[in-house]
C-alpha cells in the first residue's frame, strides 16, 4: 500500500509563500487523483485544489490564482505552490490521492501558519 508523506509548510507573513511537499512510498501513476485539502481549528476539512486524471487542475475559490497543484510521476511527488498568502490560509494541509482501484489515501498532515 502507498503511503503519502507530506513536507515543506510551516510558517509565513501575510503575502508570503510557502510550498508543500507530497512524497509517495511508491509509484502514484495509478492515482487517477491527487490533491490537497486543509482543515482550520473549529472548520470542516475543504479540498484546495486537486488533479484529476493528469491533466485538470480544480482550485476552490478562495486560493484560485494563488496557489498552484503539481504532479510528478517520475518522482512520486505531487506540490502545492502557495503564493500570496492570507492569514485565512493557516490550516494543517493534507495531501490525498485516490487510485483507479478505488484505494484512497491521505497523508498525516502539515501545519501551515500565516501570521505577521
Amino acid at each position: 500500500q502507498v503511503q503519502l508523506v507530506e513536507s515543506g509548510g510551516g510558517w509565513a507573513q501575510p503575502g508570503g509563500s510557502l510550498r508543500l511537499f507530497c512524497a509517495a512510498s511508491g509509484s502514484i501513476a495509478s492515482f487517477y487523483y491527487v490533491g490537497w485539502f486543509r482543515q482550520a481549528p473549529g472548520k470542516q476539512r475543504e479540498l484546495v485544489a486537486a488533479i484529476i486524471s493528469g491533466v485538470r487542475a480544480n482550485y476552490a475559490d478562495s486560493v484560485k490564482g494563488r496557489f498552484t497543484i503539481s504532479r510528478d510521476n517520475a518522482k512520486n511527488t505531487v506540490s502545492l505552490q502557495m503564493n500570496s498568502l492570507k492569514p485565512e490560509d493557516t490550516a494543517i494541509y493534507y495531501c490525498n490521492a485516490i487510485a483507479t482501484g478505488g484505494l484512497n489515501q491521505w497523508g498525516q498532515g502539515r501545519q501551515v501558519t500565516v501570521s505577521s
